[in-house]
């Protein structure tokens, strides 16, 4: 692994933990893999508020939507046998369903595009209102005609990967859940994932959180519930580490896979753009394809009753990122952005260096903090309180051990004033100086807003 790319993880687990305090999130979960092997592994907060139980990074999340990739998975690798085609009419599989459900694609339903109900016409599971949709009631749902005309838009549906289970179920004569569970999930060495709830005897289950609002309070949402014949939408349940390794799996270039990388390259290919929306995203097979800053991604998010997700592969950088979190407010996908801008910001800058490298830390005044972040040949100075915490960052050029110059910044800031560290007798650094602003420890920070607020 490159230096910038320990220095940029280094700092992500930083900020991270800042993070999560920060919104006041329950907890949160986040896998890095590199090259397929994890390489930072965290969990912050609690598994439940409530009961006070820690987080940890064993603890099962409904990864939810991230099942659409698992399950596309496994359809490309029956194409990959010769089973079907991804021009096949799903009716040629499938019985039961309206001639107008029944002439779309395969590929059409992957992608999303056959104009299929996106929940059902009444959508109460996602409220727990009701139970998610057996198999007879799936199917009743299917018999209906499509909602639009099919291959004329991206229109996201549930519904369509319930077929894509029947579909699975008619090819391969099994279970949809034994046979994903052997041929995808085993097979892909993945320990901690099931498709569906309980997860394996013992493991821990995240249980999931309200917003405050409207109770004033946050309440436990268990998200315990069986998807049933939904489980290929959205019943899987994983960890961050087991979701980084599995979607780093589908790179094309990854050297490791169930799949061809033919197979993988369809799956990550744009298929249909989601013109109705501002963050300019397509759609592959199963995937969400996307850009954070000047950096592509490919991967999937999640939203269940008790948790929002997010996983996404740097195509070309080996690698990954999984971000889980337990609240129905949860910030997995604003978080996963910030790690790609992390990621950016020191692969733009480099790690530090031996002159660079005692300019570091969390330093407190009464507007919050900074963080002190040395790279190659200067000092960023960033806030951690933002999902972008390098943007417009002021920049230290250093001219002594302990002295710098603030070489670049906002003009509202203090450009052209000079930086300076102040030690203790033990030569710790005790202060940093920022132009006029003196920054202390988070401890001295908080001691002095009691003396001069509370006292």
């Amino acid at each position: 692994m490159d230096a910038w790319m320990k220095a940029a993880l280094a700092y992500v687990e930083h900020w991270l933990d800042h993070h999560v305090k920060r919104m006041q999130q329950p907890g949160c979960a986040i896998a890095v893999a590199h090259k397929g092997r994890v390489v930072l592994e965290r969990a912050y907060g609690h598994a439940d508020l409530v009961a006070g139980r820690k987080l940890t990074p064993r603890h099962r999340f409904r990864a939810a939507s991230h099942s659409k990739s698992f399950t596309a998975a496994g359809v490309m690798l029956l194409r990959e046998r010769g089973l079907l085609r991804l021009d096949d009419p799903v009716g040629r599989y499938v019985d039961g369903l309206h001639p107008n459900v029944a002439e779309a694609t395969v590929a059409q339903v992957l992608s999303h595009s056959a104009g299929l109900i996106r929940d059902g016409a009444d959508a109460g599971q996602w409220q727990d209102r009701r139970p998610f949709a057996s198999e007879q009631a799936l199917r009743r749902a299917l018999a209906e005609p499509p909602v639009i005309a099919a291959n004329t838009r991206f229109k996201y549906s549930n519904h369509g990967y319930g077929l894509i289970g029947l579909l699975v179920v008619a090819v391969t004569g099994e279970p949809y859940a034994d046979w994903i569970a052997r041929e995808v999930v085993a097979a892909s060495n993945l320990t901690e994932t099931t498709p569906d709830v309980p997860p394996a005897r013992g493991a821990p289950l995240a249980r999931g959180h309200s917003s405050h609002l409207p109770l004033g309070r946050r309440v436990i949402i268990p998200g315990d519930n069986p998807t049933q014949a939904l489980a290929p939408a959205t019943g899987f349940v994983s960890t961050a580490a087991d979701l980084a390794r599995f979607f780093a799996s589908l790179d094309p270039a990854a050297p490791r896979s169930i799949l061809t990388p033919a197979s993988r390259r369809e799956m990550v290919r744009r298929h249909w753009r989601d013109d109705q929306s501002t963050l300019g995203q397509h759609y592959g097979l199963g995937i969400t394809i996307g850009r954070t800053g000047d950096w592509d991604w490919f991967g999937h998010g999640g939203g269940f009753q008790s948790c929002l997700s997010r996983t996404v592969v740097l195509p070309g950088r080996d690698l990954a990122v999984s971000v889980l979190t337990n609240a129905v407010d949860g910030f997995a996908n604003a978080w996963s952005d910030s790690v790609i801008h992390i990621l950016r910001g020191f692969a733009a800058r480099g790690a530090p260096t031996v002159r660079t490298r005692d300019w570091t830390g969390r330093w407190w005044r009464l507007w919050g903090p900074v963080d002190l972040v040395p790279v190659r040949d200067h000092v960023l100075v960033a806030w951690p309180g933002m999902f972008n915490p390098f943007m417009d960052a002021t920049e230290i050029e250093i001219t002594g051990r302990d002295t710098g110059r603030i070489r670049r910044s906002s003009g509202y800031g203090s450009p052209g004033e000079p930086a300076r560290l102040v030690r203790n007798g033990r030569g710790k650094v005790r202060d940093v100086w920022l132009g006029g602003t003196k920054y202390v420890s988070e401890a001295r920070a908080a001691a002095e807003l009691r003396r001069n607020y509370e006292d």
